[in-house]
């Protein structure tokens, strides 16, 4: 088992002793959505760090987005609930990159892929595959394709 998930089952036990309902509730979701990953496949199989860590960006994002939604309608005490436990889960995960780190890896990625020979927007796919383990859990994927795409645009 992955350092990062004994860290948040002990965790989760330091909550409930604490009676955090919050922290209780948000790490057993995050535990349960780890236990469904490593149940996936053909076959059970141990997760690493960047696996857990790929688990908890998924779920912090679903928070974020449940908490988009009870926002508007109308609903502002379950938005509140949502993004407290996005920011539980956002304490296990790497710190996010700044705009300028990420314009900053986008560029060399660009550099990169066109010293490789690809160009223009054709030249998406192996930018991307270049980034991903760069900015794993850091960035936003959406965010990261747009700031690919605009570089791209003005090669």
């Amino acid at each position: 088992m992955s350092a990062l998930h004994d860290r948040l089952r002990s965790d989760l036990t330091f909550a409930m002793k604490q009676r955090d309902g919050v922290r209780t509730a948000a790490l057993r979701m995050a535990l349960t959505a780890l236990s469904v990953e490593q149940a996936s496949g053909s076959a059970a199989h141990q997760l690493s760090d960047d696996d857990v860590v790929a688990v908890l960006t998924r779920e912090s994002k679903k928070r974020k987005e449940a908490a988009d939604a009870f926002a508007s309608a109308g609903r502002a005490e379950s938005a509140q609930r949502e993004l407290a436990e996005q920011a539980v889960l956002a304490e296990y995960l790497p710190a996010a990159l700044g705009a300028a780190e990420l314009d900053a890896l986008v560029a060399q990625a660009v550099a990169d892929a066109a010293a490789a020979g690809a160009t223009g927007a054709a030249a998406m796919g192996a930018v991307m595959k270049r980034l991903q383990p760069q900015v794993r859990g850091r960035a936003d994927g959406a965010e990261v394709a747009r700031r690919v795409k605009e570089a791209l645009a003005a090669e």
